[in-house]
């Protein structure tokens, strides 16, 4: 048995003879998940009577049970976050016990920090710990150091489990089969085994977003057509029978399902593709177009493609009443060409549908180039511009904080649930193991955006924006703006703007200035 310290005991008498003390014995039992914990007698039922036989041994040494339970059923030990180890601590600090049993030494914890930290709150406390079935006094060196020695191979096994998860994951991968996570716009699960299967309606959802993009050429448009057409997320229903997806397709979802080598009968594992076991939704030819595509517009939906008409608004320029993207386009006349921008509900729905229908390119462009010369000639322009960048940046570095916190607590619960499926050892099925990689997935993704939302944050905590430089620099505007090629000018204003609103109604032109473009500016970098 283990044993931190000698026992405390409690006198009944005035000097607290050995005949009359007794030594107050708290049990803890653990079990990593909560299977079988319905029986009558389960394994926590089991621990708690062999850790009382052995305490009833010791009776003549005063030792006696508590009356409190402190049973963990469905918990890991791979962590300290358990109710009843947290009441087992509260009573070790409150002295209501002076010596805690276990059946072994990982019912209390796997972790060889965690455990250090729980025998230094006993040792704090006088308090004793006894493992039923091993056989070590930690009071001696040679006690503690094969204390550690167990402790360091509980916490080797939870990690060999992993280890062998993710190559049972890699080699699954490698193989074509699918490893679970969550459903796909297109396929079914299989409900015979852990394979995709073919959802007619929803693959036919998939070859129309493809053909979309073929024909309008960016994300923007292919959203709002989508829209349009009513056309949603996958929806699904999950274990505990929550409804998830049926969504509008957001702009990171659409590029997902663009960029999904899974569509082509493929599976991506790290980089490399394999031949899957589910049957293709996209034909070669089709998806060799649509990432010529992709690669053209050099993931900034279409801003790089050759602007050959000079539509130095396009992607910055909104309707005002409704909301929708104003489309560059033009008509000819007598062989000479006029540039308009129409809004994208006109052209799509009806001329009825948008008060603002169009507007002259030159008119409109003309308006946005005379608002930044403005930020030229007027010094409290340009410092009202300047205090409204940094307004926005101290507004994102909020918004980033409150997501990096609430990504963080993801991680923790992905964590813990992780640890719980490792581990649990006593079934391997094919379940668990698909369980196991969706987590690992999971807890993957949420890293990498923790990663991006703390580069972005460095990022902002950079952002110096001084109004008299950005006066002075845009003060020689003219002078910059004459010497530019018309690809250089549509990247100046795209630089500097971050959205232009038209309403058609009243001919107002609204100019929001980009707080990056401007702190571009100010550093001399145009």
């Amino acid at each position: 048995m283990a044993r931190s310290s000698a026992p405390r005991s409690s006198a009944n008498g005035a000097n607290g003879s050995a005949e009359n003390r007794v030594i107050r014995c708290g049990i803890y039992t653990r079990k990593s998940t909560e299977e079988g914990l319905q029986q009558e007698f389960n394994s926590l039922d089991a621990q708690r009577e062999a850790a009382e036989a052995f305490i009833t041994s010791q009776r003549g040494e005063g030792w006696q049970v508590v009356a409190e339970h402190f049973d963990d059923g469905g918990y890991t030990g791979a962590n300290m976050d358990r109710p009843a180890l947290k009441r087992l601590l509260a009573t070790v600090e409150s002295q209501s016990v002076d010596c805690v049993v276990v059946y072994k030494v990982d019912r209390l914890s796997r972790s060889l920090m965690d455990f250090a930290r729980i025998i230094e709150v006993f040792d704090q406390n006088g308090v004793s710990f006894v493992s039923v079935t091993q056989q070590f006094n930690t009071t001696t060196s040679l006690g503690r150091l094969t204390l550690n020695i167990l402790l360091s191979f509980a916490q080797f096994e939870r990690e060999i489990i992993s280890e062998r998860t993710r190559d049972k994951m890699s080699a699954a991968r490698r193989k074509g089969k699918w490893i679970g996570g969550h459903p796909v716009l297109g396929y079914d699960i299989d409900s015979k085994g852990g394979r995709l299967v073919v959802n007619p309606e929803e693959a036919e959802q998939v070859r129309t977003l493809f053909s979309l993009y073929l024909e309008l050429g960016s994300l923007l448009p292919v959203l709002q057509e989508a829209e349009r057409r009513g056309l949603v997320t996958k929806r699904w229903t999950t274990e505990d029978g929550k409804v998830r997806g049926g969504q509008h397709i957001a702009k990171g979802t659409m590029h997902g399902i663009l960029t999904n080598a899974i569509y082509t009968g493929m599976v991506d594992h790290k980089g490399c593709l394999y031949p899957g076991e589910h049957e293709r939704i996209i034909d070669q030819n089709t998806w060799d177009r649509v990432h010529e595509t992709l690669r053209r517009n050099n993931g900034d939906n279409g801003a790089s493609l050759r602007n050959k008409f000079g539509a130095l608004l396009r992607g910055l320029l909104f309707c005002a009443p409704c909301g929708a993207p104003m489309i560059h386009t033009y008509t000819m006349r007598k062989s000479k060409r006029y540039r308009y921008y129409v809004c994208h509900n006109a052209q799509q729905k009806g001329w009825n549908n948008c008060e603002t229908k169009s507007v002259p390119a030159q008119a409109i462009e003309s308006a946005v180039l005379d608002s930044i010369r403005r930020l030229g000639t007027d010094p409290k322009l340009a410092e009202a511009v300047a205090t409204e960048a940094l307004a926005q940046v101290a507004r994102r570095r909020r918004e980033v904080d409150q997501q990096s916190e609430a990504q963080r607590g993801d991680l923790r619960q992905l964590n813990q649930s992780l640890a719980r499926e490792a581990a649990d050892t006593s079934v391997d099925t094919g379940a668990r193991f698909e369980r196991i990689a969706a987590l690992q997935r999971e807890i993957e993704t949420t890293e990498r955006r923790l990663a991006e939302l703390g580069t972005e944050r460095n990022n902002l905590d950079r952002d110096h924006i001084n109004a008299n430089d950005l006066y002075r620099t845009l003060a020689e505007f003219d002078a910059i703006w004459a010497s530019l090629t018309t690809k250089e000018q549509e990247q100046m204003i795209h630089l500097l703007v971050a959205k232009v609103g038209y309403d058609g109604r009243t001919g107002k032109v609204t100019v929001n200035f980009s707080n990056q473009g401007a702190k571009e500016l100010c550093q001399g970098r145009c």
